[in-house]
Parts: C-alpha cells; sequence; structure tokens
C-alpha cells in the first residue's frame, strides 16, 4: 500500500483569507478609500504569485458601508483573480452585518472545506462602527469553527478608533 502513496496527486489545501473592508462615508477622507484600494490590489498581486504547492490561498471580500454589509468577491483563488473594481464610499459603518457575514461564510463547511486550513479574516477600517457589532463578534469568536480563525486588524488613516481594532484583533 505504501507504494501506491508514490502516485498520490497531492492537492494544494485551501487558505481562506477574508477581508472585512470599510466603505464606509469617513473611509472618504484623507485618502483612506484609495490606501484600502492599493492594499487590496496589492495583496491579491503578492498572493498570486505564491506557491500552490502545499497551499493555495483563497481570497474573499466583504464590503461594509452605506446600509449593509455584502459579499462583494467570494472565495477565489488568489492566481484566477483577473481584477479588482476599485471599492467606493458611502454611508454608514454596518460592521456587524459583515461579521454576520464572515461568521455563515466560515460555519458553512461547502464554502470552507474541513480539508483546508485555518480561515485568515483581516479587518481593514477606521474602526468607527455605527451598528451593533459586539453580539454579531461575540457569534464569531464562539463559533463551532470561525472562533478558530486567525484575525487581524489593519487600521486606516491617523484618527482610527485603535482600541476598537485591537479588541477585533
Amino acid at each position: 500500500m505504501s507504494e501506491l502513496k508514490k502516485f498520490q496527486v497531492q492537492t494544494a489545501r485551501p487558505l481562506p483569507v477574508i477581508v472585512l473592508a470599510d466603505t464606509s462615508g469617513s473611509m472618504s477622507v484623507n485618502g483612506k478609500i484609495d490606501a484600502l484600494n492599493k492594499g487590496l490590489k496589492d495583496m491579491i498581486t503578492s498572493f498570486a504569485g505564491e506557491s500552490r504547492l502545499r497551499a493555495e490561498i483563497q481570497v474573499s471580500v466583504i464590503t461594509f458601508g452605506g446600509n449593509h454589509a455584502e459579499l462583494n468577491l467570494s472565495l477565489t483563488p488568489a492566481h484566477q483573480i483577473q481584477s479588482f473594481t476599485p471599492l467606493m464610499a458611502e454611508g454608514m459603518t454596518p460592521l456587524g452585518g459583515a461579521l454576520l457575514l464572515v461568521s455563515q461564510m466560515i460555519e458553512d463547511k461547502e464554502c470552507i472545506p474541513l480539508r483546508g486550513y485555518k480561515p485568515v479574516i483581516v479587518l481593514v477600517s477606521d474602526g468607527y462602527p455605527t451598528d451593533d457589532w459586539q453580539e454579531p463578534f461575540a457569534r464569531l469568536v464562539n463559533g463551532e469553527r470561525s472562533s478558530k480563525a486567525t484575525r487581524f486588524a489593519m487600521a486606516i488613516g491617523a484618527d482610527a478608533d485603535d482600541a476598537m481594532l485591537s479588541d477585533f484583533a
């Protein structure tokens, strides 16, 4: 039986990276949305160039701005993303909605298979949510699968709410 293993085709395990991108009105000042767009583009380009021998980096973007959060880019292997449409900033900061979406995504075994690496969640924001985000955040950190996700927060702008972003990370 061990001889057969020599002929098995090894497939890379998916490594999901889910970006929660703040597209609220406060991101329209001082070049914040431009910095976010450049950062996303550079991240995708960098991930696309990585080896896919052991892991295939998959990227998803959930935006939250205006009155709702939405899936802007479903999980897609980074090397297959041809272009990224720049994000626009307007309205309120519904972070709670984005946290609910990412929780649902991670708990869905069809969206993120069990054989994949632990998901990575990256919150990119100036950190001033305008909705109830604490309850959806508790759901995220206590979920069966989402509790195992690695969380990072990236502050955009000198006026960012560092305390809120630290709580997320």
